[in-house]
Formats: structure tokens, C-alpha cells, sequence
């Protein structure tokens, strides 16, 4: 089948370029695929972290063209018309946030024309800390296309009702396997970053946003005996003083490690490999991507039940589930979590769990609905 994907890459950094990419290079393996990116992505007022180029060693790169700038509306136009001269079979967009919708819509009018369906990839419906304005805008964007394939169980079942006559496949977010993986051990990855191997130690991870809930495992962690630390690693989106004024002001200061830095992918591994559990206190949202590192090099995960994050970590199998904007419920998790020494049992069970969250099994979910959709054309559209 010949394929045409539009989406992030390097040198754009973060877990949609990852993402992208990863699709491609998998996509790849059994079809052929014509791969749009951009130029440039989004203005500084949208994106409030650094917008420099991702500045890894260890890229993750596929073949593409740069045809997209998202500040002119003449290459949207003209790369949905060499999308549509290539003839692909199918083409494949991706929604996240309403921002791509004017250059959607090119696509989706140039696709329609050419009797070319469209299927969405939706990580989710609206941002997190978004309301309905926003809601109004995905519903009209995800109108264009002729699928649908969702990543939680909420999507699936709003999706169902508002779009009642197209095609909705469930999905997921698969391991991110593109990355290395040494099998480094826990006392050289913490010495590789200068932490204690004496301490249990707890990961937060990612870019620091409001609705990922941090001052709540802050909270947390001032309820746990002193010899639980904490690790925060990557770039502030928030005022980084509003945060070490919190850890202050609870006394966490020898115990919690600041990494205020885009963490490169060669450095991954060690990350993962020091701590004893990713925790993703999230307020909101709808999956993570540092979820499925987290799973891709084995380690056990407390999340809260927001989303379909209880859906990817299996309560009492792969992790533990708490409810949000809870502290006190999140430290009790964390201190059965070290008190019954759970690691080694949710690091076993994470294993098991590889195949379901596969990239080969999504593309299987893409393949069905391609062929649904190829096998009643003239597209039909709600």
C-alpha cells in the first residue's frame, strides 16, 4: 500500500517528532511511504519551551520532505497537491492540537477531490488545560477525515457518538523502541549521573507542565521517610523558581535532583535505568509518551487515573493507578510501592506487555481500517 504521512521530525524535538518518525520507520518496513514535514512549527507564543533544534548525538531520522511552513498558506496548498499527484492509496494526518487545522483542511479538500481517503491518527481530542472552544474546533477538523483511530477508551466512546456513521478503531501509544538500550545497570546509571545508589529513588520526567500535576507528588514525597528521592528531569514550561520555592518550603531540597534541560536520546537510557519508578501525578490528558519509554525500558510506573494512562499501566500488574489531584492517595501508593517491594514483580510483568503495545500491532489497527475504507470507495463522509 503506498502511504502518505504528514508529521514532526527531527530536527524538531520532543515526543511527536519521536513519534512520527517511529510510525514512518515502522510503516516502512511493509509499505511504502512519502513522508511531509515542516520547515518550522510553531510561533514562540505556543511553544513557551526552547525551540532550538533537538541537539542529540543519537538521531532519530527518516526520509521526508520539508514542504510545510505552517506561516504560509501557499504550501499547504502545494503539498497537498503533490500529495494528491503521487497517488498514495491512503493518507494518514495526525491531530493533536487545532493549530494544523487550515493546513488539514487543504489536504482534506485535495484528498476529497482525488477520491483519496484520509484517516486520523488522534493522540488526543483537545490539550490538556483546554475547554470547549477548543472541542468545537476538533470536531470540525476530524469531520475531514473518513477514520478515525482513538488511544483511550474516553476518546473511543465520545468519538462514537459524534461522529455515529464513520469508521472509529481503538489504538494506543507504542513503545518508543527506537531509542539505545545498553541494559546499563542501576548503580553505573546513577553513578554515570552522580546520585546516590543508597536512596530509593522516584523519576519525574518530560517537559513541566501544569496539568502533569508536580506539585502534588511534591507534596507526596514530604509524606515519605527521608530516604525516598526524587529526580526531575527536563525542561521547565512554568516558572522553575514557583517550583524550587515549593520544595523549599517543605524541606525536599536534599532530596530532590533538578535537571532543568532538554534530555538528549543518548541519554535516555540512564535515566530510566537509575530511578525505581516513573511517576505521572497528571492532572489531565490523555496519554504519555514518557509513559511508554518508561514501559520500553522496563520500569514500573505510579500514575494517576486520568486519560487512558490506566489503560496502558495495569493497576497492581505494570504499576499502580491513584486517583488525581490526590497527595495523599499518591504517597500511600508510593509507600506500598517500596514497603511490598514491588519492583521486581511490575518489571517482570512489563515484559509481557511488549507485544500489545507494538508498533506492529497498531499498523495491523491501520491496515484494518485502510482496507474498510479502500474497500468503500467512493468515500463516504458524514
Amino acid at each position: 500500500m503506498k502511504i502518505a504521512v504528514i508529521g514532526p521530525t527531527y530536527p524538531f524535538r520532543g515526543g511527536l517528532a519521536h513519534y512520527t518518525t517511529l510510525l514512518v520507520h515502522h510503516l516502512r518496513q511493509k509499505h511504502q511511504v512519502d513522508f511531509y514535514s515542516y520547515w518550522r512549527q510553531y510561533p514562540q507564543w505556543l511553544f513557551p519551551g526552547n525551540a532550538a533544534s533537538d541537539p542529540s548525538e543519537t538521531k532519530l531520522i527518516e526520509a521526508c520532505e520539508r514542504t510545510i511552513d505552517p506561516m504560509n498558506p501557499l504550501t499547504w496548498w502545494k503539498t497537498a497537491n503533490q500529495i494528491v499527484k503521487a497517488k498514495p492509496d491512503l493518507i494518514l494526518l495526525q491531530w493533536w492540537t487545532p493549530f494544523w487545522l487550515p493546513l488539514l483542511f487543504a489536504v482534506a479538500r485535495a484528498a476529497r477531490r482525488a477520491q483519496i481517503p484520509i484517516i486520523y491518527l488522534c493522540h488526543q481530542f483537545i490539550e490538556p488545560d483546554s475547554g470547549m472552544a477548543e472541542w468545537l474546533l476538533t470536531r470540525e477538523g476530524l469531520r475531514l477525515g473518513d477514520g478515525l483511530i482513538v488511544v483511550t477508551e474516553e476518546e473511543f466512546a465520545i468519538a462514537r457518538r459524534t461522529f455515529p456513521k464513520k469508521p472509529i478503531k481503538a489504538g494506543h501509544l507504542p513503545l518508543f523502541d527506537g531509542f539505545t538500550q545498553s541494559n546499563i545497570s542501576q548503580e553505573a546509571a546513577r553513578k554515570l549521573l552522580g546520585l546516590d545508589s543508597s536512596v530509593s529513588l522516584l523519576l519525574f520526567f518530560g517537559f513541566v507542565r501544569r496539568y502533569k500535576g508536580l506539585p502534588y507528588l511534591l507534596e507526596a514525597l514530604s509524606q515519605l521517610p527521608d530516604s525516598v528521592h526524587l529526580l526531575i528531569a527536563g525542561e521547565f514550561w512554568e516558572n522553575e523558581q514557583h517550583y524550587r520555592d515549593l520544595i523549599q518550603q517543605k524541606g525536599l531540597e536534599k532530596r530532590i535532583l533538578l535537571h532543568n534541560r532538554y534530555i538528549r536520546n543518548e541519554e535516555l537510557e540512564p535515566y530510566f535505568a537509575a530511578a525505581n519508578a516513573l511517576v505521572l501525578p497528571y492532572l489531565s490528558g490523555s496519554q504519555s509518551a514518557v509513559g511508554t519509554l518508561a514501559l520500553h525500558y522496563g520500569l514500573p510506573i505510579i500514575a494517576t487515573n486520568v486519560g487512558g494512562l490506566a489503560e496502558t499501566v495495569l493497576d497492581g500488574e505494570t504499576g499502580l493507578i491513584v486517583p488525581p489531584a490526590d497527595s495523599t492517595a499518591l504517597a500511600t501508593a508510593l509507600r506500598r510501592f517500596f514497603a511490598e517491594n514491588l519492583e521486581p514483580k511490575l518489571r517482570s510483568n512489563i515484559k509481557g506487555q511488549r507485544d500489545h503495545l507494538s508498533w506492529a500491532a497498531l499498523i495491523s489497527v491501520i491496515e484494518e481500517l485502510s482496507n474498510e475504507l479502500l474497500a468503500d470507495k467512493p468515500t463516504k463522509r458524514v
